[in-house]
């Protein structure tokens, strides 16, 4: 499938069809933690979190069991610059997820003041 954009992402958040998965690490997940190129830590309102880590030891029952929605669900993958999130988006398909990946990740999202960030 295709990569998501800002403005894409922007609109559909908060949509009841639309799973977002932040694979970062946990302090990365909560604020706690950021890279320094990044003028604001936290995460896009709305993100579930699972680590691409853990999602790489996962079986393909437990990835669904863990990502927590029905195969099929359009599930949108971020990270800090879509590297990690582009390898979560190829298990998801697996899993047999309709998945996506947000390229431009945390890093992107973190520049626009505009967009809104949860922390904790």
């Amino acid at each position: 499938m295709d990569e998501v954009t800002v403005d894409e992402l922007a609109a559909r958040l908060g949509e009841d069809d639309l799973l977002l998965l932040d694979v970062r690490t946990h302090g990365e997940f909560v604020g706690a933690l950021g890279a320094p190129c990044d003028p604001r830590h936290g995460r896009i309102p709305g993100a579930r979190h699972l680590e691409l880590g853990e999602l790489l030891r996962l079986r393909v029952d437990e990835v669904r069991e863990r990502v927590g929605a029905a195969p099929g669900a359009e599930v949108i993958a971020y990270c800090h610059s879509g590297n990690r999130s582009a390898q979560a988006v190829t298990i998801l398909t697996a899993a047999g997820y309709a998945a996506r990946n947000y390229s431009g990740s945390w890093h992107e999202w973190s520049h626009d003041d505009s967009l809104p960030a949860e922390q904790g």
